[in-house]
């Protein structure tokens, strides 16, 4: 068997609504957003910016409605408002379809995503 990481879950340019160097660390989502894209609490995401040139690994948390928080060290690497990406993969043998999603400024979701596609 050969396995692949391949695309899972996507939060296009969300926007960062707090950073927290004091907290122990990872990434705070709105918990009806990581449900709508198939994220677990715990579970591992990559997180890169738009704005900028960060990129890191951490793993996520939900919390409450419009809440995009970075936490921990990497909250040094982020700024409030800045515009990320925050992406899963699975670890399959199968081809899978990815769920993504758009939001605004706000973190409401805009609409689902072809992830292959450019956005038009």
């Amino acid at each position: 068997m050969r396995l692949f990481q391949i695309l899972k879950s996507k939060l296009h340019h969300a926007h960062v609504s707090y950073t927290n160097p004091d907290y122990v660390g990872s990434v705070e989502i709105d918990r009806n957003l990581m449900e709508r894209v198939g994220l677990l609490d715990g579970e591992l995401v990559h997180v890169w910016s738009v704005d900028g040139t960060a990129r890191i690994e951490t793993y996520a948390f939900s919390g409450p409605p419009g809440v995009v928080g970075i936490n921990g060290g990497a909250a040094h690497l982020f700024r409030r408002g800045e515009r990320i990406i925050i992406a899963a993969f699975a670890l399959t043998d199968e081809a899978i379809t990815p769920r993504v999603v758009l939001l605004d400024s706000e973190n409401c979701a805009v609409r689902d995503l072809d992830a292959y596609s450019p956005i038009a």
